[in-house]
């Protein structure tokens, strides 16, 4: 078993910047590649981005550019660093872990990221 402890959410206003952090625990050798998702009210739940222990990364295509995944082996934390925020980035964001999956089997309980004026 994995577990997953996101933090990091809160309020911010737009334009503004939010680092997520989502650090793992249990059965590591299962974390291969650890990513985030997002889901919005009324909406289906979304890849951000992911990245695997050897530093592979891929991020959605409309998130280029404004925000960043990177992984701290040694610590079993992943970040994701989101700047210029915008009012539709509005979601909470659920960290996963799997080894090869899109999503993988594990999920964290997820942390609220609000962008409001």
């Amino acid at each position: 078993q994995v577990q997953l402890v996101e933090s990091g959410g809160g309020l911010v206003q737009p334009g503004g910047s939010l680092r997520l952090s989502c650090v793992a625990s249990g059965s590591i050798f299962s974390t291969d590649k650890i990513g985030w998702y997002r889901q919005a009210p009324g909406k289906q739940r979304e890849l951000v981005a992911t990245i695997t222990r050897a530093g592979n990364t891929n991020v959605q295509d409309s998130l280029k550019g404004r925000f960043t995944i990177s992984r701290d082996n040694a610590k079993n934390t992943v970040y994701l660093q989101m700047n210029s925020l915008k009012f539709e980035d509005t979601a909470v964001y659920y960290c996963n872990a799997g080894t090869w999956a899109d999503p993988g089997p594990y999920w964290g309980q997820g942390t609220q990221v609000t962008v409001s004026s």
